[in-house]
């Protein structure tokens, strides 16, 4: 078994652990979901650096079971637009149930997205349901393992890749989204788990007055001492 490992690399940053988990925590405190971008181009290398950074992600059993497509063709970005307005529609008038309206109003969101075809990018992140590097055999070989929880993940970091290169994105998933699969010809083991526009922000761009949760509403330290 020892012959299959190699020796950790470990990160160590030249700088103070805390100052350098600050500094990045005041970068990220700016993120904020964004429907308002600039038209400026961001350059192919950069969003691949991106993707190879929520490439490093952890998954289940080492399976990476996700796809990244990088949408940047200006057809291709409106025939997403109008498919994904399509399945808005019939949420907004007829799916969305009454609580959920009502959580949305704080954030102005409708149907209409016009952002999908302004911003430089659109990434498509499938799920792939089936390992691909592996032939399709009956022991299960090409199995995958906490492919929604190893998707979330890389999802993550790449919002946070993003953000760290002073870009701006946006998570829309449209539901249902199974006609991102016919659009981009992908292939049956790959599911549609979330439409990612990356750009930059226009010079007017204005975004919802909300807050986030504090601190001690999203931590705890070990459990509550007992009576």
């Amino acid at each position: 078994m020892k012959e299959n490992f190699i020796p950790y690399q470990a990160f160590t940053p030249d700088d103070d652990p805390e100052q350098r988990a600050r500094s990045f925590l005041e970068i990220m405190r700016s993120r904020r979901s964004v429907r308002f971008f600039s038209d400026k181009p961001v350059p192919e290398s950069l969003i691949r650096t991106l993707i190879e950074t929520a490439g490093t992600s952890p998954s289940g059993a080492n399976k990476q079971p996700w796809r990244f497509v990088a949408v940047q063709d200006p057809d291709l970005k409106r025939e997403i637009r109008i498919a994904a307005e399509e399945e808005e529609h019939k949420f907004y008038t007829s799916r969305v149930s009454p609580e959920y309206r009502r959580d949305l109003e704080p954030l102005g969101t409708d149907e209409h997205k016009p952002y999908m075809e302004i911003a430089p990018w659109l990434i498509v992140v499938f799920k792939l349901v089936k390992d691909d590097r592996q032939p399709e055999t009956e022991d299960g070989s090409d199995q995958v393992y906490y492919a929604n929880e190893s998707v979330g993940i890389a999802t993550g970091m790449f919002l946070a890749a993003a953000q760290n290169a002073g870009l701006a994105t946006l998570t829309h998933t449209p539901n249902p989204m199974r006609f991102l699969s016919g659009i981009l010809g992908r292939p049956g083991h790959e599911r549609p788990y979330m439409v990612i526009p990356v750009g930059y922000p226009a010079e007017d761009c204005m975004v919802p007055n909300i807050d986030r949760k504090p601190i001690d509403e999203i931590m705890v330290i070990d459990r509550p001492a007992r009576d």
